[in-house]
């Protein structure tokens, strides 16, 4: 039977944003993950090296910002007051520096596992004149006895009562090492039994079972892998798209959540629930400055209406509203309720 979709249903207007976003403040979120520290070398190419074909950069500045699951919790922070983080970092540099920046930037850290053996993962993107130049990355995969214990140490804290702190949970997996099968088993299984909201940002190059899952949120690209399907040129219209309609309703059916959202870049996104008309949601971006940290915003926005009270209908729209202003920022940025307020009524306008 061919599978058709729809465009949004129930729009929502900016009084009903006002509405989730003022539950926004109240909500309590802990962030799993992949814990990384990003840097930004800023600077201008003036000339070619004359050692090699290569740009010479001559920096003008360097910036540091929590990455990867960190990035994840940066954008909640925006918009409520209660966001903790657990994932893995070492006793180094890098490490007391990611520290530093999330402290300061009022992320709890209280589920943080540090260990001396493990290097902190570093992302380091060259920018010069606004263009990404070259990223360099600096990360070691840990040894299985080195996440069997800080899994163990992770897990103690959440059954001795850690759990009851927050009203969601989002797995956000970056294929680094930190999210393994029995360990997400484990959270899946407490937030289940606790009755927490629990989300996904799934990462095909560390395929696991998602279990319990209240939603999950791939891209395109990794929606078409976790399912096994090779990835194809997307159909100008999502709605007719039966390559991406059969791959949401393949892992719809393996992964069993309630929601199903997968990112479509330009396209925007596509809403997949069980029983219901699969819904695409146009891109809100005005302008495309910079693609990095868009899934993060994304699925951190569409977990905190989901917490606020939000239908996933609902989710979705304000997850892509956020998400189409920060791809035109550059850098790994996040946005405030005022620029998320004003994309609603510029869109009413």
């Amino acid at each position: 039977m061919a599978i058709r979709a729809n465009l949004r249903r129930n729009p929502m207007n900016s009084d009903r944003l006002r509405a989730l976003v003022a539950r926004f403040s109240t909500q309590r979120i802990l962030v799993v993950g992949d814990l990384m520290l990003d840097e930004f070398i800023w600077g201008r190419v003036s000339r070619i090296s004359p050692e090699a074909p290569v740009p010479v950069v001559e920096v003008s500045r360097t910036s540091y910002y929590p990455g990867g699951a960190a990035n994840v919790a940066r954008n909640l922070r925006e918009f409520t007051g209660h966001v903790d983080v657990m994932g893995l970092v070492g006793s180094c540099l890098h490490g007391g520096h990611l520290k530093t920046l999330l402290a300061d930037g009022g992320i709890g850290l209280d589920f943080l596992v540090e260990d001396a053996a493990w290097q902190t993962i570093v992302k380091t993107r060259i920018i010069a004149r606004q263009q990404h130049v070259v990223r360099v990355d600096r990360e070691n995969p840990a040894a299985p006895g080195q996440l069997r214990a800080a899994h163990a140490r992770a897990l103690a804290h959440l059954r001795d009562g850690g759990l009851e702190r927050f009203d969601a949970v989002i797995l956000e997996d970056y294929a680094k090492g930190f999210l393994g099968q029995e360990f997400v088993d484990g959270i899946c299984e407490l937030a289940a039994r606790a009755g927490k909201l629990l989300t996904v940002d799934p990462n095909p190059r560390n395929p696991l079972a998602w279990h319990h899952a209240t939603a999950v949120k791939p891209n395109r690209a990794e929606a078409f892998a976790a399912a096994g399907q090779p990835v194809v040129e997307p159909h100008e219209l999502p709605t007719q798209d039966r390559a991406l309609l059969a791959v949401g309703a393949t892992l719809l059916a393996r992964w069993q959540p309630r929601s199903l959202l997968i990112t479509l870049g330009e396209q925007g996104m596509m809403l997949f629930q069980p029983e219901r008309a699969p819904l695409h949601l146009p891109t809100r971006a005005k302008e495309v400055f910079d693609l990095s940290g868009a899934g993060d915003t994304a699925i951190a926005l569409f977990t905190l209406a989901l917490a606020a009270g939000g239908n996933a209908e609902e989710a979705a729209e304000i997850s892509n509203h956020a998400a189409g202003v920060v791809v035109g920022k550059l850098g790994t940025a996040t946005l405030t309720p005022a620029e998320l307020l004003e994309s609603f009524e510029r869109d009413e306008a």
